[in-house]
């Protein structure tokens, strides 16, 4: 089967690398944290997973979640409440969203991508008689998890500093894969490593462990004060089972193996485009996602299947998961796929969609 739905970007999941580090941590640490990081479930490896998160996405400091999920519900709760807007970009992942609905603060979507529409939304904060919320945070993903697309981060921190918002930045899909426009030394680090978002008092990231790490988890970047009040009101860390200390060893051999194999970020940013190119893709695709949006829900799933059938495996995105109500198939490119699986799978595929009405 060529896999072209599954999110181990880098090819870390299955190295042995990883797989060592983690049988070393659950014979030194056992198989759970057995507690809440803040009763006994803190490790020595879960401080310096923190450290070198921080250390690699250019933050000041990192607090880690047991999954990305819990990552993203834990950042917006215990910053948002009564007397903060939320303002999101309409493609913001599901977790985003419920932390949203979880948070108690009023949310506005802006249309995909489009800061003059969120800058309005902003002003109007401004605008509303007997204005009770003084604080605001921006939301979205640095590479979208459905269509693939890039933020425009320059112009987002530019519209945090002028409404003095926070600017919270989902880089699920960017972490270990993009390395920083322009930023050298920072392959695989993220979208926002060695630019003027790194850092920055604006900006908050959360990243997944899960994926291109090849491990599990999920973590909260930003500065120390940050990571002080989540440790003191973020629920999804304070009530939940720490991260497994194998899955803190793994992820933390991941980001080792990225740094000492710069390749691997390349080499998945270099199959992306093969695969776009080969398929006539023209969206504006920056990461290791490609969406090919098909008529209706029945076509993609018909449209999946055959390639499945053919030994292709690709993703089915349809209504209600995903935000535009639009079906689609959904490829992810990892950096050990090899030439001619990429031929077969695109022109399997190229058959498949000239047969869809």
């Amino acid at each position: 089967m060529v896999e072209l739905s599954s999110n181990d970007y880098l090819g870390l999941a299955s190295d042995p690398r990883l797989a060592e580090a983690a049988c070393e941590a659950v014979r030194r640490w056992g198989t759970g944290a057995t507690s809440s990081r803040l009763v006994a479930g803190t490790t020595a490896l879960h401080l310096e997973l923190e450290e070198e998160l921080a250390r690699f996405t250019g933050m000041e400091a990192g607090l880690v979640f047991s999954s990305g999920y819990l990552a993203n519900l834990g950042v917006v709760t215990a910053l948002g409440g009564p007397g903060t807007l939320i303002v999101a970009d309409e493609h913001c992942h599901a977790s985003l969203i419920d932390g949203f609905r979880l948070s108690r603060s009023r949310v506005e979507t802006f249309a995909h991508n489009d800061t003059e529409d969120a800058a309005r939304l902003l002003s109007e904060r401004h605008n509303r008689q007997g204005n009770s919320e003084p604080r605001a945070l921006i939301a979205v993903e640095s590479i979208y998890s459905v269509w693939g697309d890039a933020a425009p981060l320059a112009s987002l921190l530019d519209l945090a500093v002028e409404h003095d918002a926070m600017l919270l930045i989902d880089e699920a899909h960017s972490l270990g894969v993009s390395g920083g426009a322009g930023a050298k030394g920072h392959e695989g680090h993220g979208a926002v490593a060695g630019t003027a978002l790194a850092g920055h008092p604006n900006v908050v990231l959360t990243a997944t462990l899960s994926k291109a790490l090849g491990s599990q988890g999920g973590a909260v970047l930003g500065s120390a004060l940050l990571r002080e009040h989540l440790v003191n009101r973020a629920r999804s860390f304070i009530f939940d089972t720490a991260l497994a200390p194998a899955s803190a060893a793994a992820a933390l051999e991941g980001l080792r193996v990225i740094g000492d194999e710069p390749w691997r970020p390349a080499a998945v940013r270099d199959n992306a485009a093969r695969l776009a190119a080969a398929l006539r893709q023209e969206t504006a695709q920056a990461g290791p996602v490609l969406s090919i949006p098909l008529p209706d829900a029945g076509i993609a799933l018909r449209a999946s299947r055959a390639a499945r059938e053919m030994g292709i495996r690709v993703g089915c995105f349809r209504p209600p998961s995903v935000p535009d109500g639009v079906s689609r198939l959904r490829l992810t490119a990892r950096a050990t796929l090899a030439p001619d699986e990429i031929d077969y799978a695109c022109a399997t595929l190229r058959g498949i969609l000239e047969e869809t009405p």
